[in-house]
């Protein structure tokens, strides 16, 4: 077994950098892209939560973007692929998308529930989560 006491400090080392806060994913306000495709993104101060759910038979269509991305499946099952490389996914099972990594889903006749994690936060999610900076 690892020794924790180095994981787990009790002492904080600089001064908090926000106050913590809790979330029940049903009380965020989806975001819709494609019919069949909703998001509820859950924002940190350097990462971005997105509890993705995809109908059946829906596509999200092969794309790029400057933020890492990993996928953890949390219920159901869907087709991925990066970069060309396709997998069907299933409760449990997770993949990590590099920045600028060609990559897709798509659902057969069942749904899913995954989440996607993004550093940064995702930048198109991010201009629906915040108020636009006056000008």
């Amino acid at each position: 077994m690892t020794d924790g006491s180095s994981y787990f400090l009790t002492v904080p080392e600089e001064p908090p950098t926000a106050a913590g806060r809790f979330v029940h994913v049903d009380e965020v306000e989806e975001v819709t892209f494609l019919e069949g495709l909703t998001f509820r993104p859950v924002l940190g101060g350097n990462v971005l939560v997105n509890h993705v759910h995809f109908a059946p038979h829906v596509e999200a269509p092969t794309h790029v973007h400057v933020e890492e991305q990993i996928i953890v499946v949390l219920d159901g099952e869907f087709e991925f692929w990066i970069d060309g490389e396709s997998r069907t996914m299933r409760k449990g099972d997770v993949a990590v998308v590099p920045p600028w990594v060609s990559h897709g889903a798509r659902t057969h006749d069942t749904s899913c529930l995954e989440l996607d994690i993004f550093s940064p936060p995702r930048s198109q999610l991010l201009s629906l989560l915040r108020p636009p900076e006056p000008t």
